[in-house]
């Protein structure tokens, strides 16, 4: 099966200081977290205000497709049942 994005939700996670949200392999659940600072460095409008959580959030819903589309790249390197993405996946 090929990794899917069934479910929208996502959510801030403070002790990671990153948005999770989740992906599915068939019945397999794989959980990504996306650092803060790749979505800052994505997000122009985030690096020139205060951040907070909602609009962490918003910046993921914005650049949902090109998350996916790298979590789609790190998923088919190496299947895990989680993984972080950085500021460093999205050159």
């Amino acid at each position: 099966m090929a990794l899917a994005f069934l479910n929208q939700s996502r959510s801030f996670d403070a002790a990671r200081n990153a948005v999770r949200f989740v992906g599915h392999d068939g019945m397999f659940q794989v959980l990504f977290f996306i650092e803060v600072g790749a979505l800052a460095k994505s997000d122009a409008a985030l690096q020139r205000t205060e951040p907070s959580e909602t609009r962490w959030l918003s910046s993921f819903d914005a650049l949902r497709n090109s998350i996916q589309d790298v979590a789609h790249k790190a998923y088919s390197y190496r299947r895990r049942a989680f993984y972080t993405l950085t500021a460093a996946d999205f050159r």
